[in-house]
């Protein structure tokens, strides 16, 4: 499995990510490149957190339902999601009349909770541990087609939108930072950025955003392969997993330039620095993006980070805008 998933998606070409803008057209947004004035880099916040839901999940989503096989389809749709992929599975497959299954971890927020039902989606609540075993079978216990939110082509080369619309927007990009989950935001990215790189000749560093509570992919890195790691407590739902999956690893071997660990602490910062003067509403993992693309090392450069999501809950926001740091 791992090493088909990262050879299919090391085979893909500038026109498979291109294809990808007109298969969601109707589904996901082309998001801006915002501006943050800094006295020592040109920052750009690419606001996925302004896709429908609020979350860059709609792009996979979209793209993963449009290409799979209807018949499967026909069976029903389950994933597992903490939240925004299961919302982005619902709203595509509501406007394809498809019914939707969702295993969520007891640790999702609320807010996405609400989001779900909202859409018409089963809701099944379980254990972080019995969800990431989902995560890691694809096994739901239940008949139907299931997508994986992360280590699916057909995710990967979703979310390799956002990396061509980078090039177009900030061209003279150095470094895009992007929170990690599973990986396949990033993977996504960087493939696109690598496939335009082919054509415009530019090189651009790919960084992985971890928060400090759990940072599986700095542990596989230091280890040279996956290994499980501690998952602490954090406000932070959006990132942070037991370990890096198995088939993503050489994608994230290859791809990633560097990781960036946050603080709860810089976290909290970045989250009032979008509120107050970027006038973006972020989740944490969005704000862990931007945490990163402020470390000293990227002083002079043009850094977009990936504001991935803006789905938190209200008292959470609240308590960060307040001052909390937790």
């Amino acid at each position: 499995m791992d090493r088909d998933l990262a050879t299919a998606a090391f085979a893909t070409s500038l026109a498979d990510f291109q294809a990808v803008a007109d298969r969601v057209a109707n589904d996901a947004i082309v998001t801006p490149a915002l501006p943050l004035a800094l006295p020592d880099r040109k920052l750009f916040l690419k606001a996925e957190c302004l896709q429908p839901l609020g979350s860059f999940k709609i792009r996979a989503a979209a793209n993963a339902l449009a290409v799979a096989p209807k018949a499967e389809l026909a069976k029903g749709v389950i994933t597992a999601s903490a939240g925004n992929f299961g919302q982005g599975i619902a709203l595509a497959a509501k406007a394809r009349g498809l019914p939707v299954h969702v295993v969520v971890p007891d640790t999702s927020a609320k807010v996405k909770i609400a989001a779900l039902q909202d859409l018409g989606a089963t809701i099944e609540t379980v254990s972080f541990s019995d969800w990431w075993q989902v995560i890691m079978t694809r096994d739901a216990g239940r008949p139907g087609f299931f997508v994986h939110p992360v280590a699916e082509l057909a995710v990967i080369i979703g979310n390799g939108g956002i990396g061509l619309e980078i090039a177009r927007q900030v061209p003279d990009v150095d470094t895009v930072l992007v929170p990690l989950g599973g990986g396949g935001m990033i993977s996504g990215i960087a493939l696109a950025l690598r496939a335009a790189g082919r054509v415009g000749g530019r090189k651009v560093r790919i960084v992985a955003c971890e928060i400090e509570s759990s940072a599986p992919l700095t542990a596989a890195r230091k280890a040279g392969h996956p290994v499980t790691v501690k998952r602490g407590a954090s406000w932070i739902d959006g990132i942070g997993s037991t370990g890096v999956l198995p088939e993503m690893w050489p994608l994230l071997d290859q791809l990633v330039d560097d990781v960036v660990v946050v603080s709860h602490a810089q976290a909290a910062q970045a989250l009032r620095i979008l509120a107050s003067r970027a006038h973006i509403v972020a989740e944490g993992a969005g704000a862990v993006a931007l945490a990163a693309a402020l470390h000293p090392s990227f002083a002079g450069q043009t850094v977009v980070p990936v504001i991935s999501g803006g789905n938190i809950d209200v008292a959470t926001f609240a308590r960060i805008l307040g001052g909390a740091d937790t």
